[in-house]
C-alpha cells in the first residue's frame, strides 16, 4: 500500500506544524488534528492511508485512539505510528499491544521518521 495521505494528530500546535512541514516535503499530503476525538472524526471522512499519533493528550489519548482504529475492521488497516515524549520501552510495549506499528520518541528524528514510514509502504 502506498501511503500518500498522513493524519498528524497531536494537542500541540508546534509538533503538529513540524511534523506537517517534514512530512509535506517529503512528499506526502497531511491532514491536521488536535485531538483524539478530532482523529476519529476526520478518519471516518478523509481515510488516511497513515496516523502519526501524540501520545498524551487531553481526551482520548494515543493509546486509546489507536485501540479504537485497530478494533474496528473499517479502519484495521491504517498504519498507526505513536508519538511519545517519555521512556520509549514502556510507551512502546503498550503501542503494539494497542496495535501500533510503532512508537517513535518526540523530538522526532526526521530521517528516522521518514525510514519507518518507508517501511510500512
Amino acid at each position: 500500500m502506498a501511503i500518500e495521505t498522513v493524519l498528524v494528530v497531536d494537542d500541540s500546535a508546534t509538533d503538529r506544524f513540524f511534523l506537517t512541514e517534514l512530512l509535506e516535503t517529503a512528499g506526502y499530503t497531511v491532514i491536521g488534528a488536535e485531538s483524539g476525538e478530532e482523529c476519529l472524526t476526520k478518519v471516518a471522512a478523509k481515510h488516511p492511508d497513515l496516523i502519526l499519533c501524540d501520545v498524551v493528550m487531553p481526551g482520548l489519548t494515543g493509546f486509546q485512539v489507536t485501540r479504537t482504529l485497530t478494533k474496528d475492521a473499517a479502519t484495521a488497516h491504517i498504519p498507526v505510528i505513536l508519538c511519545t515524549g517519555k521512556s520509549q520501552a514502556t510507551d512502546l510495549a503498550w503501542a503494539l499491544k494497542m496495535g501500533a506499528k510503532a512508537c517513535v520518541t518526540k523530538p522526532v528524528v526526521s530521517a528516522d521518521l521518514l525510514s519507518l514510514i518507508k517501511t510500512l509502504e
